[in-house]
């Protein structure tokens, strides 16, 4: 009778638990549960734009490389012979996925030999997406005075020059160096 008991009262327990989505009352979300917190767009490794990657050649060293396209991000001990130049922005993109690029320059003998690279943005078009549309532009005051400005300013004051004391600490006398 007791194991009934506790039988009857632990299926009573967990059913108290269960919910029916018939039951429950479809609402829209309030305002409070539409916030979102803040995401930072955070944009991590190398750019490499379509005008960096014209200027990389077959036979190219990699000094040259460096200096057109950066560090590499990634050099591997197993793939030594390979520089992989990664782009990663957590901005979602047109095609409603996260930006990704990923270049590889491969070398043999310390020259480029193939290049593995994705279609790329010009530059242009990489500035472009970094903007946010949605923000207002900012307005941006005129930095220059004009002639009628400029005639309202006040004329600098010379200050009469007199050839004042210097000031002197207190006189100190110092044994030499040298020996004489």
């Amino acid at each position: 009778m007791c194991a009934l008991m506790c039988a009857l009262a632990s299926v009573l327990a967990s059913s108290g638990c269960a919910w029916r989505a018939d039951l429950i009352a479809v609402r829209t979300p309030g305002y409070l549960e539409r916030l979102t917190p803040y995401r930072v767009d955070i944009q991590q490794g190398n750019v490499v734009t379509r005008e960096q990657m014209a200027q990389v050649k077959p036979g190219m060293p990699r000094e040259q490389v460096r200096d057109v396209l950066g560090s590499p991000m990634l050099t591997d001990v197993f793939h030594a012979q390979r520089w992989d130049f990664l782009f990663v922005s957590n901005r979602v993109g047109s095609a409603g996925t996260p930006t990704r690029l990923a270049v590889s320059i491969h070398f043999k003998d310390g020259v480029v030999e193939r290049i593995s690279a994705p279609d790329l943005p010009t530059e242009h078009e990489f500035v472009a997406g970094m903007v946010d549309r949605r923000a207002a532009a900012p307005k941006v005051p005129n930095l220059e005075l004009t002639a009628e400005q400029r005639g309202k300013l006040p004329l600098p004051v010379r200050a009469e020059t007199t050839s004042a004391a210097q000031p002197q600490g207190p006189a100190r006398n110092y044994p030499p160096l040298e020996p004489r």
